[in-house]
C-alpha cells in the first residue's frame, strides 16, 4: 500500500479495507490481522492503526468480541452502503475531471461503455 501526504494515514487505511471488502478481498464474517499486525505490515505507527480500527468499528465495517481477532460486518447492508460509497466516491472524482473538457453526456456515456466493456 503506498500512502499519499494528501489525507491521514488512518484514512486511507479505512480506505483501503473499504476496497478490500468491496473487490471481496475480505468476506463477511473473516478475520482481519490485529492492528499490532496491521501497523507492522504496514508500517505505520500503532495508534494509527488503532485509530482506523475504531473508524471501521464505529462505521459497523468490522467487530470485535472480547480479545477475539476483529472481522468483517456480516451484515450486508452496511457492505452495500460501503460499495456505493465507493462507487460515487470514484464517479465523483471521474466527473470532476472529466466536466473541464465540455464533453456531451452522450458521448461521455458512450466512451465509458466502450472502456468498460473492454476493461
Amino acid at each position: 500500500m503506498k500512502f499519499n501526504k494528501r489525507d491521514p494515514v488512518y484514512i486511507q487505511v479505512v480506505r483501503y479495507f473499504k476496497e478490500q471488502i468491496a473487490t471481496g478481498h475480505y468476506e463477511p464474517g473473516q478475520e482481519i490481522p490485529s492492528r499490532r499486525e496491521i501497523a507492522n505490515l504496514l508500517k505505520i505507527n500503532p495508534n494509527t492503526a488503532q485509530r482506523a480500527y475504531k473508524e471501521m468499528e464505529e462505521a459497523g465495517l468490522i467487530f470485535t468480541e472480547g480479545n477475539s481477532p476483529s472481522r468483517i460486518t456480516n451484515n450486508e447492508e452496511v457492505i452495500g452502503q460501503m460499495r456505493n460509497e465507493i462507487i460515487l466516491e470514484a464517479i465523483e472524482n471521474f466527473v470532476a475531471a472529466i466536466k473541464p473538457i465540455n464533453a456531451s453526456f452522450d458521448e461521455v456515456v458512450g466512451l465509458l461503455k466502450e472502456k468498460y466493456v473492454e476493461e
